[in-house]
């Protein structure tokens, strides 16, 4: 692990961040609002990917949130682009290594369950990988997945969600390799088998964060309904674009949430 980031700039490596976000598709907006104090692309860091999605700025940013330091992960690298799984969740690593205690994940996803309507957004309360990949591919990794997603970090956020009035509702994500949009024959499966959102990344990330030992917390941004539950077609400009959209909603419950999740 150690030979893994043996080159980290030393303004990331000593940014002082226990907390770190993962920005999805169309959530850059989310840092406008924020003081930051470092700006570092991904290309900076040797040995980890970049991505090539419109929508991924790929880049670290360190910023004050509620007067804590965060550390956010501008966009990330996905399977479909060619990347293997152990690749996909370098940075991962690389957070639990220079001293993340917490991961938040968030993504843009297409909703599967006809309550949870787009422009809402969504909390992990598990998943379904149908990826056909994991990070921990290659040796005896049998790590217990009873809960990925934090019951603890959920009651926070749940909590300070409804202190603000936002709708957060909570669900099952299902990871699908992609690139292509699901089919609507492929939506009313994942439904039948208990998903209410659907998209194309997080999963690996959140795996190889419990392998870590570190506590996730996961969001979907809902923007579009799955195929076949309504005549729009998808496209990845829409998607983007509702992802910005609902950045604020994000912003105001993580500054409400923030400093007791510090002081967990």
């Amino acid at each position: 692990m150690s030979e893994e980031f043996s080159q980290i700039p030393d303004a990331l490596r000593d940014c002082g961040a226990k907390l770190a976000i993962v920005l999805g598709s169309g959530l850059g907006p989310f840092v406008e609002s924020l003081e930051q104090e470092l700006v570092l692309p991904y290309g900076d860091v040797p040995g980890l990917p970049v991505s090539r999605v419109p929508g991924h700025a790929g880049r670290f940013l360190v910023a004050k949130l509620a007067g804590h330091p965060l550390l956010i992960a501008q966009g990330r690298v996905h399977l479909y682009e060619g990347w293997e799984a152990g690749e996909v969740t370098r940075a991962v690593r690389l957070m639990q290594h220079i001293g993340i205690e917490t991961l938040v994940l968030t993504n843009a996803a297409g909703t599967v369950n006809p309550d949870f309507p787009p422009g809402d957004w969504m909390m992990l309360s598990d998943h379904i990988n149908l990826t056909g990949q994991t990070p921990l591919h290659g040796g005896p990794n049998f790590f217990d997945m009873s809960e990925v997603y934090s019951k603890k970090l959920r009651a926070v956020f749940r909590s300070h969600a409804t202190l603000l009035g936002l709708p957060l509702h909570e669900g099952v994500y299902a990871a699908m390799p992609g690139p292509q949009y699901e089919t609507p024959a492929e939506i009313r499966m994942l439904r039948a088998i208990g998903a209410d959102a659907v998209g194309m990344s997080t999963v690996p990330e959140a795996i190889q964060a419990r392998a870590l030992g570190l506590p996730v917390a996961a969001f979907s941004c809902l923007t579009n309904w799955g195929a076949g539950l309504s005549e729009d077609l998808l496209n990845h400009e829409e998607v983007s674009e509702a992802g910005k959209k609902a950045a604020d909603t994000l912003v105001r419950l993580l500054r409400a949430a923030l400093p007791e999740i510090a002081r967990a």
